[in-house]
């Protein structure tokens, strides 16, 4: 009586193919025809389109098992087309009904492209995840983008980051918004949606109930644009995480945003950093600490914090229980506020990490900060040295 051996049947295979890697993978697949079946699924499942990886041929003929998609544009390259070989690209992802997570970033795609997709994103019900970052698509193709947001059901993370949308569009957008209700991550860092387009898109935020996270990191939306988002704050109870780094914001953005984290409950994560809030930005932010229950992580990297913003939020991490990472990393902290700091953490049982590297702190502020080792055993990272 002859054995069955372990590779003939088609279970053991499959458990073997899900820890393989795309070199060994490739490998089985051309063992035998019977191991197609079991090795070319998990091959294909994340695929990256390179100079070097598989041709778009053997993509089409295996487009039905593909699930996660990186294409980088060296597959243009030997076209004699990069116009036409981009719209057969897009084409192809247009009538894909498996594909859940697709990366084109920088790809150039334009408005072109950016329509494109537009147009696929209307009618596709299985991307969940899209990475437009640095394509170049500019206001008309931002707008086909919103437009097709208020019809695509399945859509949860787009990323536009570094695509020229300014604040013509933001009204586009902020429509949007309003009535999508998959969206949870939206990425518009290195915009320029401005002091003028952050006010519509705040609006939306008023109503919006799927968005958690928003990253408008260099968008010039200065005090004006924070004003507006702080506002929403005061309502919105689904945003957990918001980047406003580098937004010209200055000490009334920061009061605004200060007085939204005494009553809003749900963001755990600001940042702040590369700003200009100076000591009466972190001195409102201070009091706004000393009643928020619900931040966990806040970043005020490059602010011209001095000792007189330090000392002030030293005194609110005598109160606060729940923040847990502080940056005031690269500001004009000195002794004095390093040492208010150091006491602060003696009684506070929740900051884990407090990084002050780049500031001005001497002898007698590092000697103070490493005592807190000693005392506080929660504090796991306490970094004051570049």
């Amino acid at each position: 009586m002859f054995r069955t051996h372990p590779l003939d049947q088609p279970e053991i295979r499959s458990i073997i193919a899900s820890n393989l890697g795309p070199k060994d993978l490739t490998s089985c697949v051309r063992v035998s025809q019977d191991w197609k079946g079991s090795f070319t699924p998990p091959l294909y499942k994340s695929v990256v389109v390179s100079k070097h990886g598989p041709s778009m041929e053997t993509l089409e003929r295996n487009k039905h098992l593909i699930k996660r998609l990186r294409i980088q544009r060296f597959i243009y390259e030997n076209q004699s087309s990069t116009t036409s070989a981009q719209t057969k690209v897009l084409s192809s992802i247009r009538n894909n009904s498996t594909l859940t997570a697709l990366d084109l970033r920088d790809n150039s795609i334009g408005e072109n492209g950016a329509q494109e997709l537009a147009e696929a994103l209307k009618t596709n019900s299985t991307l969940t995840t899209l990475d437009l970052g640095l394509n170049s698509i500019g206001d008309k193709g931002a707008q086909e983008l919103f437009e097709a947001l208020k019809i695509n059901s399945a859509l949860t993370t787009l990323n536009l980051s570094k695509n020229s949308i300014g604040e013509n569009v933001a009204q586009a957008l902020s429509e949007a918004i309003k009535v999508n209700s998959t969206l949870t991550m939206l990425d518009l860092s290195r915009n320029s949606i401005g002091s003028n387009g952050a006010p519509a898109l705040a609006e939306a935020l008023l109503t919006n109930s799927t968005l958690t996270t928003l990253d408008l990191n260099e968008n010039m939306i200065e005090d004006n644009g924070a004003q507006a988002v702080a506002e929403a704050l005061l309502t919105n109870s689904t945003l957990t995480t918001l980047d406003l780094r580098n937004n010209w914001i200055k000490k009334n953005g920061a009061q605004s945003l200060a007085e939204a984290l005494k009553t809003n409950s749900t963001l755990t994560m600001l940042n702040l950093g590369y700003n200009s809030i100076g000591d009466n930005g972190a001195q409102s932010l201070a009091e706004a600490l000393k009643t928020n229950s619900a931040l966990t992580t806040l970043t005020l990297r490059y602010n011209s914090i001095g000792d007189s913003g330090a000392q002030p939020l030293a005194e609110a991490l005598k109160t606060n229980s729940t923040l847990a990472t502080l940056v005031l990393r690269n500001n004009w902290i000195r002794d004095n506020g390093a040492k208010a700091l150091a006491e602060a953490l003696k009684t506070n049982s929740t900051l884990t990490t407090l990084d002050l590297r780049g500031n001005s702190i001497g002898y007698d502020g590092a000697q103070a900060l490493a005592e807190t080792r000693k005392i506080n055993s929660a504090v796991l990272i306490l970094d004051f040295v570049d």
